[in-house]
């Protein structure tokens, strides 16, 4: 168990997430079973185009083997959507593909998300056999009228009988919930403590289970989502800042009491359990995004592909790459490196700035920081650039502050 945060950073540097170069493969898995009201991801719903669309994602493989021809892979991540809407046999093709295509290290960490409905033992058990060696499950939340207020397609006895049997077959397990979810039900103060002590009890469910890693998000309202509709009609109230800045904070206390490591804004990791990809994706390593709407990085482009099925499957029915691309400027990878820099244990190095970005960047960080050094939402120590306990609830309002932007 971590003592500090110097022994932190000082694992991380000797783990594999800490090596130089090496690289992941986003695969975006565009079916859902149902429409949670919040999300605004791209999905659909129908599977007629199931098989056609398991065929395109390996011909893309194919096609953009030559991007990662000297790289290493060391993470393969099933993201959407639902993977879990894949039968064993898809999912295993697309393994199968990248490891033919790819150079792969020799104990890769694969993540499969899935939801709770979706896991039943053998199902589970099958996804062990084809080295799928980490789940991501969309639990939410442990109470039913949360689930019911997202319309999530599992209830409350199936998250808990999910990681049940989940558990006794995968030691990697990372779950995510919910918090600053409206209780349409209460008013005022009372529900305000109502849902204070009910977000306590999320937290206490999932760590009864031994999970070692936790995701864990502020309830957002999107605009062209179904919460975003009921909340204009009334028919639930919005989402409080105050009471998810509460919650927040009691995550943070809560999980880091219990062993847990808060190496990144929402995410939280026991010792030798934090994500490996999503932690590349932090660091800045390059990643190649496969399927409709997924995003890709080398360093110096950025691409992502179209997000429409149709449109997605066409263009590799004719062996044509559907994305488009973008050079990254300077100031692109300065707000980069500030924007994910914040939201990690491990900052933003004031020397790394003025090494890769000069001096005017780095007189322009500290000009910009330190009105929030003063309120005692950023410090400086050691040269690295943070968040406080206070400010983290902040970040992303705070990095955009410091944005480099228009200066020529």
């Amino acid at each position: 168990m971590f003592n500090s945060e110097q022994n932190n950073i000082a694992f991380y540097n000797s783990s594999p997430l800490g090596r130089l170069g090496g690289a992941g493969i986003y695969i975006h898995i565009p079916f859902c079973k149902q429409a949670c009201h919040y999300c605004d991801f791209h999905f659909s719903t129908s599977m007629k185009k199931k098989e056609e669309m398991v065929l395109a994602l390996a011909k893309e493989l194919q096609l953009r083997k030559g991007e990662f021809e000297y790289e290493i892979i060391e993470t393969i991540y099933f993201g959407g959507g639902t993977p879990s809407r894949l039968q064993i046999a898809d999912i295993r093709f697309l393994i199968a593909t990248i490891y033919e295509h790819y150079t792969i290290v020799e104990n890769p960490e694969i993540t499969l998300e899935a939801n709770p409905d979706d896991l039943s033992e053998s199902y589970l058990l099958e996804l062990k056999g084809i080295g799928v060696n980490r789940l991501s499950i969309g639990i939410q939340s442990f109470f039913e009228e949360d689930l019911k207020l997202m319309n999530r397609a599992h209830d409350s006895a199936q998250a808990k009988k999910c990681l049940e049997i989940a558990t006794r077959y995968f030691d990697n397990i990372s779950l995510d919930l919910i918090y600053g979810i409206p209780d349409p039900s209460q008013n005022g103060e009372q529900a305000k403590q109502m849902t204070n002590e009910r977000w306590r009890q999320n937290i206490q469910t999932a760590l009864s289970f031994g999970i070692p890693h936790i995701s864990s998000y502020a309830l957002t309202v999107e605009p062209k989502t179904a919460l975003n509709k009921l909340i204009q009609t009334g028919k639930v109230a919005s989402p409080n800042d105050e009471v998810a800045q509460e919650h927040f904070m009691i995550l943070v206390e809560t999980l880091e009491t219990n062993g847990f490591v808060h190496y990144e804004l929402s995410n939280f990791g026991k010792e030798n359990y934090f994500s490996r990809n999503n932690s590349a994706y932090w660091l800045g390593k390059k990643y190649i995004g496969i399927g409709p709407s997924a995003h890709s990085y080398d360093g110096d482009y950025r691409s992502w592909n179209v997000a429409n099925n149709a449109l997605y499957l066409k263009a590799l029915q004719n062996d044509e790459l559907p994305n488009e691309v973008e050079k990254l400027t300077l100031e692109d990878r300065y707000n980069e490196y500030i924007m994910t820099g914040l939201r990690t244990i491990w900052g933003v190095s004031l020397a790394r700035i003025e090494q890769e970005f000069g001096s005017q960047y780095l007189d322009y960080l500290k000009q910009q920081s330190q009105k929030f050094i003063v309120d005692g939402l950023l410090s400086i120590t050691d040269g690295i650039l943070k968040p406080t306990l206070k400010g983290k609830f902040l970040t992303d309002g705070i990095a955009s502050d410091l944005f480099y932007l228009n200066l020529e």
